[in-house]
């Protein structure tokens, strides 16, 4: 702004905006959805003409853009600062609300930067955590994945866990990981097929969840109920996305198969020309019998 006078001309803007386009109150289920039709109608409203201008909006600021004063170098931090201690349910609060934390930072003191819409938890420089704000009071957001390193010890926790209910809630814990981990408990027990999940649920952190959701199915379908049989099978998906057109596909069989992580990786070695091994020469040992003692 080119002085003080203009702070009304841009809170005037502001109800503009929030009359024509926040009347009535939308109805949305995140602030990240709220944001993304914000930034849709901001568009929209750059591509529109005030009365008979000739020129859009978008196009008078693409005018403008050149003559403005740069940006500072430095980002403006509109965040507010925090320090909570890690309390032993690996949780945080924050403003009357429970946020999830690695396990591994339990008894630690972490920094925390509340945004309006969101919040992120650092270990040091490192970004541990992020979620989205939780606009009343006493709620709990938990994120399962900061818990697997817990649950691989005491697998017997998680089908009680509240962060498993808050992942099938929000779409990541899908009606194909609770197949596949029923069918796993069916044939390994339930200690063994927990677990299991549970380690498919760490290659999440490697791995995309589409890719990682494709390679359950694959490996249910076959039976294949260990978490080395869904790591191949995800792999195997991702490789699927990133061929390019010109690259045939793979045929289509009726029955879906889990290949070997063994023949994969034999597959990637030389042909053994060596000889099959033979006993031949411990035959001759037969030639030299011991005499017999005689009996007294």
């Amino acid at each position: 702004m080119g002085g003080a006078h203009e702070k009304g001309g841009v809170e005037g803007q502001i109800g503009w905006f929030c009359r024509n386009h926040l009347v009535p109150v939308p109805d949305v289920a995140t602030l990240a959805e709220l944001n993304a039709m914000i930034d849709r109608w901001d568009e929209e409203d750059e591509a529109s003409r005030i009365r008979s201008r000739p020129r859009t909006i978008g196009e008078y600021f693409a005018a403008e853009r050149p003559l403005l004063a740069p940006l500072p170098d430095e980002p403006f931090e509109a965040g507010r600062l925090f320090t909570p201690r890690v309390d032993r349910y690996s949780q945080i609060g924050i403003r009357n609300n429970r946020y999830s934390v690695p396990v591994r930072l339990i008894g630690r003191t972490v920094r925390v930067m509340l945004h309006a819409s969101e919040l992120v938890v650092y270990d040091g420089r490192e970004e541990v955590a992020r979620h989205e704000r939780l606009i009343a009071k006493g709620g709990a957001r938990l994120d399962l994945d900061h818990y697997l390193e817990a649950l691989v010890r005491k697998p017997g926790a998680l089908p009680g866990a509240p962060a498993l209910d808050q992942a099938r809630s929000a779409g990541r814990f899908t009606p194909v990981h609770d197949a596949w981990w029923a069918a796993a408990c069916k044939a390994h027990g339930e200690r063994e097929g927990t677990r299991a999940l549970i380690e498919v649920l760490l290659l999440g952190r490697h791995l995309p969840h589409e890719h990682l959701v494709a390679g359950l199915a694959a490996a249910l379908r076959s039976g294949a109920l260990t978490a080395d049989a869904v790591a191949l099978e995800a792999r195997k998906a991702a490789e699927a996305d990133t061929r390019t057109p010109a690259e045939p596909e793979p045929p289509a069989t009726d029955r879906a198969t889990v290949t070997s992580l063994t023949e994969r990786r034999l597959a990637q070695l030389p042909p053994d020309t060596r000889p099959l091994p033979s006993v031949a020469h411990y035959d001759q040992l037969l030639r030299h019998r011991r005499p017999s003692r005689p009996t007294p």
